[in-house]
């Protein structure tokens, strides 16, 4: 079974950076479209940046574009989001998710949610 493992979260000031980590098990993890999600206390999942199977496209919410980038690592099955410019509204609980050559303008999550990694970012 496919699974993800999200990491690198933590507790930064407003302006700080961060880079989450998605690690993806699967043997044709190329394959994948991926895509972030965060989840802030009391509202729903929500899109956050997604990057094609063969990372010639991008695409990136309102929120965040111009924040956050992302990039591929094929070696070791990894999607990083560099969070850059952190703000207060930016925490929340970030997935990583991915669709089998997925758009990158309407990604539907195809794999089992993952635990996420927790972002606060607070004075």
């Amino acid at each position: 079974q496919v699974q993800l493992l999200e990491s690198g979260g933590g507790l930064v000031q407003p302006g700080e950076s961060l880079t989450l980590s998605c690690v993806i098990s699967a043997r044709t993890s190329s394959r994948y479209t991926m895509g972030w999600f965060r989840q802030a206390p009391g509202k729903e999942r929500e899109f956050v940046a997604a990057i094609s199977w063969n990372a010639e496209g991008t695409n990136y919410a309102d929120a965040v574009k111009g924040r956050f980038t992302l990039l591929r690592e094929y070696l070791n099955n990894t999607v990083l989001l560099r969070m850059n410019d952190l703000k207060p509204e930016d925490t929340a609980v970030y997935y990583c998710n991915a669709e089998v050559t997925g758009s990158i303008w309407y990604l539907r999550p195809s794999l089992p949610w993952g635990q996420g990694t927790q972002v606060t970012v607070s004075s």
